[in-house]
């Protein structure tokens, strides 16, 4: 049965896997099956993890099983370790790039105000939640900074225009999604 196999392709992968990627991997072991089928698949396993701490999510690389966000809290005793701290300026400076990308570094301290430490870059790049998409054609050729597939599945988003909007410059909370992820 084709939702099984998915089901077991989604459990066993542990990581987003796109829906084509699905197809490829059904094909060699044998299962022909369309696009449209797979989803539809898919859309039923959901339907089976209603009601359970398990959900089908959908991010950017894909498609993913997970535990639900409920849930996530029983799973912190099972990790001991501990998950490194992001920065304020690490936070303020990934915010940039994404709502603002693609953007230099001198970009980034055109409005933060201050210089971004080549510590911060270095870490967002290490974590690949930026890269490298080209450079501005201006003296220097600074770096053009974007955010990537990863930052977008580690915060359980599935493309950039999913971020919430910007808050008005009066409604600054420091519970923004950033800081729920980490």
């Amino acid at each position: 049965m084709i939702i099984n196999s998915i089901e077991a392709l989604l459990f066993g992968a542990g990581r987003p896997i796109r829906l084509s990627e699905i197809k490829n991997i059904l094909e060699n072991t044998g299962i022909k099956e369309e696009l449209p089928e797979i989803k539809k698949a898919l859309n039923e396993l959901e339907k089976r993890y209603e009601g359970t701490s398990i959900e089908i999510k959908e991010v950017a690389s894909g498609y993913r099983l997970q535990i639900k966000e409920d849930h996530s809290s029983c799973l912190n005793h099972l990790w001991n370790e501990k998950t490194p701290r992001v920065s304020k300026a690490l936070m303020e400076t990934i915010s940039i790039i994404a709502f603002k990308q693609p953007v230099t570094r001198g970009d980034i301290e055109d409005i933060r105000g201050v210089s971004v430490s080549t510590r911060s870059i270095r870490s967002l790049l290490e974590r690949n939640w930026i890269k490298v998409s080209g450079f501005r054609d201006v003296p220097g050729r600074p770096a053009l900074y974007v955010t990537t597939k990863d930052f977008l599945d580690d915060l359980n988003l599935k493309s950039i225009s999913d971020l919430p909007a910007l808050p008005d410059i009066q409604d600054t909370d420091d519970q923004d999604i950033l800081s729920q992820v980490i």
